[in-house]
């Protein structure tokens, strides 16, 4: 048991890191919210070594941890409707077999920036923000493709033996 709590610990410092060296190094590509999600990277490692239970208090409290400490209330809100919708598409994804770690991973950017667009259409009360749908799409496989196969390479040099 503590073995696993110290694992969570080094995760979510891991997760938060990631998620602060992204506020430090913002990618401009004239598309505001576009991301890498670093931080993403290391909950897909995560989806891989340890219990789906796991994996969720760990996204969780990354969000929630990341969001006090580096944005605001809003933030949270965006990042926990991306990152929860996200992780449960990749746990579904995972569970159904078949598909590699960076197809799990694209499909988790492609639900995060859904998930965040889902929010700002019921904050701003407009429907209009599904128009910026599409640059997400290709920025969330974008993303996706590298998250995955640089968690993919980290999850293969894991030790399997506990």
């Amino acid at each position: 048991m503590t073995k696993k709590v110290a694992y969570g610990g080094v995760f979510l410092a891991l997760a938060l890191v990631a998620s602060y060296l992204e506020t430090l190094i913002p990618i401009h590509l004239g598309i505001p919210g576009v991301k890498l999600g670093l931080a993403n990277g290391v909950i897909m490692v995560l989806l891989y070594v340890a219990d789906v239970k796991e994996t969720y208090a760990i996204s969780l409290a990354r969000i929630l941890l990341a969001g006090f400490m580096f944005g605001n209330l809003m933030m949270i809100l965006y990042s926990l409707a991306g990152g929860m919708l996200s992780l449960t598409l990749m746990v579904i994804l995972k569970k159904i077999g078949g598909f590699s770690s960076v197809g799990v991973s694209v499909a988790g950017g492609v639900a995060h920036n859904i998930g965040q667009l889902l929010v700002a259409a019921l904050v701003l009360e407009t429907g209009k923000m599904f128009f910026y749908l599409p640059v997400l799409l290709v920025s969330g496989t974008f993303a996706g493709v590298l998250i995955g196969i640089l968690s993919g390479e980290i999850v293969k040099r894991i030790p399997k033996n506990g």
